[in-house]
């Protein structure tokens, strides 16, 4: 396996029919799909982004795949409340591949933790390196335990490690504290 594979990836999650989850960051709305996917009519996923033209792309792509539970938001991740979600209303946050992207990581998971249920988990995907000019420069890659001591820092508690997150990733899950 080259690459993260979302369905995979989620399969070992632990995410339920009938779950709540958001996707920050979603981007292109590869994890937020597979997400709806499992997560039935009884279930809702939020999908994140900053980026309009993604989320438009996204809302489509669930469409076309006949996804009918995934909620586009248009929010500023790194603004406190700027999910636009209540508080302690999801079960589930995932993270994947956005984190190296922000400037103020430390707000980002704190709305992360924020929208977390207690006991909710975020599962956390980034790379593990640049790779072939996809994903982060050299320099913006987080290493593995500069992500644990963030998410630590934020008030999360280390649950796993993800197994099948490809070549060039790393997976975390851990709960809110």
């Amino acid at each position: 396996m080259a690459f993260s594979d979302p369905k995979q990836v989620l399969a070992e999650s632990g995410i339920v029919d009938g779950s709540m989850v958001a996707e920050f960051g979603a981007g292109s709305g590869h994890y937020a799909v597979a997400a709806g996917k499992l997560v039935g009519a009884r279930g809702r996923v939020y999908a994140i982004d900053i980026q309009k033209d993604l989320l438009n792309r996204l809302k489509r792509e669930a469409g076309a795949q006949g996804v009918r539970n995934v909620e586009i938001v248009w929010g500023d991740l790194e603004a406190e409340g700027g999910s636009k979600l209540r508080g302690g209303t999801v079960d589930t946050v995932i993270l994947a591949n956005t984190l190296f992207q922000s400037e103020h990581r430390s707000s980002l998971l704190e709305e992360a933790k924020r929208v977390l249920r207690p006991g909710g988990k975020l599962i956390f995907i980034e790379w593990s390196e640049s790779f072939g000019g996809m994903g982060p420069r050299s320099s913006d890659v987080i290493p593995e335990p500069l992500a644990r001591e963030l998410l630590t820092r934020a008030g999360f508690t280390f649950e796993r490690a993800l197994r099948n997150v490809g070549d060039h990733h790393y997976g975390l899950i851990v709960k809110k504290s």
